[in-house]
């Protein structure tokens, strides 16, 4: 009788639980999006320093062009 009263009283219906599934799916891929674009981003952030190390000091402490 305990099982039925939960049942009726408020456990997750057939369909809560599915959607709860799926939003974990879903939160699940976009934390593996999220970990992918860091990693880009830290590669770019890398290549970026490394082209900016070959720039010799003093094209950079040259005064802009107007």
């Amino acid at each position: 009788m305990a099982r039925a009263l939960v049942g009726y009283v408020g456990g997750p219906t057939r369909e809560q639980v599915l959607e709860l599934a799926r939003l974990r799916r879903r939160v699940a891929d976009l934390e593996a999006e999220v970990a992918r674009l860091k990693d880009e981003n830290d590669g770019l952030i890398r290549s970026l320093g490394e082209q900016v190390d070959r720039v010799p000091d003093d094209v950079l402490l040259a005064p802009a062009a107007h």
